[in-house]
């Protein structure tokens, strides 16, 4: 036992570390979300009215910034897991696959390296929020953290599956083209889900980054001074009922355990 704790620290450690040692491209890619943020949230603020009558102060920024959180975490957690292709390329999983170790630590280890890296990514996102004009206070900042890292394990997990499957490192467009962006765009993140049509609240429901950025949605929006009818208003809501908190922890949760599982088996399966 306290050997394979032993080889999940390692394996997770030389994520942190190639983390750290490309920091500039960590740095560099939060100016897409940051744009996404500035540009299309004050451009629809000032276009559109998005609030609800007598909350005026409530705009549009206020709500895609918990999706802009999931995206970040999302993008930085796919891609982290996608690293065991390259070292499948490169000959370095051998190196693991003949350790006296069981795989199932290794894909531990992997998985929570790329939801720690996330998590940092989307912090660094957070200290950006006084320039933006968002304010969160520290105690929501702190709540944010254990939900940010279930959010990016869960997604590092989906990362590590999809991994699993993949040969070279010519899949990671499909991923991205297939994967990625139809989650973040059906997910809640840039639009109300109320309202839209059915087939688009199905494809939602089985979204688990639908049920991500509602918990973040919920965490932001709790502890500002924002009324419980706004909350109510743009919390989630899949075939016209609003998804609380605790359901949307619970499905996240669900979701999380099944793929980690699975992300298991495959990579035992992988020669």
């Amino acid at each position: 036992m306290k050997h394979e704790l032993k080889a999940i620290y390692i394996i997770w450690l030389r994520e942190i570390i190639r983390y750290w040692r490309n920091w500039i491209r960590s740095v560099s890619s939060l100016i897409m979300p940051i744009l996404w943020l500035v540009i299309l949230g004050s451009g629809i603020s000032a276009s559109l009215s998005f609030a609800p009558s007598g909350t005026e102060s409530f705009n549009y920024i206020n709500f895609i910034f918990p999706g802009i959180l999931a995206m970040i975490i999302l993008f930085s957690s796919i891609f982290g897991a996608l690293t065991i292709v390259y070292d499948r390329e490169f000959g370095f999983s051998k190196e693991f696959f003949v350790a006296p170790i069981s795989r199932t630590s290794i894909v531990i280890g992997k998985i929570l390296g790329g939801a720690t890296t996330a998590t940092i990514q989307a912090s660094l996102m957070l200290l950006l929020t006084p320039l933006i004009g968002i304010k969160i206070s520290f105690l929501t900042i702190i709540i944010l953290f254990p939900a940010m890292f279930l959010i990016a394990f869960g997604m590092s997990s989906l990362g590590v599956l999809l991994a699993s499957q993949m040969k070279s490192t010519e899949s990671f467009p499909m991923v991205m083209q297939f994967i990625m962006m139809p989650m973040f765009f059906l997910s809640g993140a840039l639009f109300p889900l109320q309202g839209v049509p059915a087939w688009l609240a199905g494809l939602a429901q089985f979204n688990p980054l639908t049920y991500g950025v509602n918990i973040l949605r919920h965490i932001i929006f709790s502890g500002e001074d924002i009324s419980k009818e706004i909350i109510q208003s743009f919390s989630t809501t899949i075939f016209g009922q609003s998804l609380t908190f605790s359901i949307s922890l619970l499905i996240f949760l669900s979701f999380t355990l099944i793929v980690v599982s699975l992300s298991a088996i495959s990579f035992n399966r992988i020669e």
